[in-house]
């Protein structure tokens, strides 16, 4: 086997090629590998050009998922338990640290199968409506994890985050009698949104193009209705909770626009970035 198949050199230089193929910029470098990763990127975008419509049984999802809530369950009963107090010396040591590589291996192995199997295998529909809890809910995450690593630019990013800051709010209208997993989950759907529209916002004004807080308004204004709809019934702690991502919303907002501005008036750079992205200066007024 060809060692340098799996050389970080031949990565960096196929995500490369991919990045150009998807409309990135063009890298002015060539390798040896070229030809062969050419053909590999070619064979990328056909299958996604040519990516079947494949609807998922309704039976096959339930037993699919039954199946993998059962290995999942299994692989965590057959996990080694340890204390985290004594420390090993000797052959024990070396046995634990052997076995612990395995598992970490093992779990890496798993996680690259199951992300690849994700769009023919049914698995992403069986772990779709998952929540914080759930055997499957690691195998969703992993999924959007994925789904980041193939994305071909930083606004394609952004827009996932985005979608998976939506994700997360249908994850917390379903735990809304569990206030502490309610709030983590808040949490993770404004950290999701803040990732978004920070490369959202980088990516207008790398381009000088408000395209893509287009897609940030878009995304502020159905999610500050859906958002707002968690307060109906909720209790004071979940309320001052779910104010803090509509006031988040709004922070965006107020951004996006403010950022719209400057490209309008065509202003050299922004005066500083934070959580959001780049901070806008004052556009000059007339005197």
């Amino acid at each position: 086997m060809d060692s340098d198949l799996f050389s970080r050199r031949r990565a960096v230089r196929f995500a490369q090629l991919l990045d150009e193929a998807n409309g990135g910029r063009r890298h002015h470098v060539r390798s040896r590998a070229d030809d062969q990763l050419t053909r590999l990127v070619a064979v990328g975008q056909r299958l996604v050009a040519e990516r079947p419509d494949i609807r998922v049984d309704v039976e096959f999802r339930a037993g699919l998922r039954a199946m993998l809530v059962a290995a999942a369950e299994r692989e965590h009963a057959t996990e080694p338990v340890t204390d985290g107090t004594s420390q090993a010396t000797g052959r024990g040591s070396l046995l634990g640290g052997a076995t612990a590589r395995r598992a970490r291996a093992r779990g890496a192995i798993l996680v690259g199968i199951a992300a690849g199997a994700v769009a023919v295998s049914g698995i992403s529909a069986a772990s779709e409506n998952a929540v914080p809890g759930d055997a499957l809910y690691g195998m969703k995450r992993s999924t959007e994890r994925a789904q980041l690593a193939l994305a071909s630019s930083d606004v394609s990013r952004g827009q996932l985050f985005l979608d998976f800051a939506r994700t997360r709010l249908d994850e917390a209208a379903t735990l809304r009698d569990d206030a502490t997993g309610f709030g983590a989950v808040l949490d993770d759907m404004d950290a999701d949104t803040r990732q978004g529209v920070r490369l959202l916002t980088g990516g207008a004004v790398q381009h000088g193009d408000p395209a893509a807080l287009d897609a940030v308004n878009t995304f502020v204004s159905g999610q500050r209705r859906a958002v707002g709809g968690l307060l109906d019934g909720a209790g004071s702690a979940e309320r001052e909770r779910t104010r803090q991502s509509l006031a988040l919303l709004d922070a965006i907002r107020r951004r996006s626009d403010a950022l719209r501005t400057a490209l309008a008036c065509a202003l050299p750079a922004p005066v500083g970035s934070d959580a959001l992205g780049p901070v806008p200066g004052t556009c000059p007024t007339d005197r």
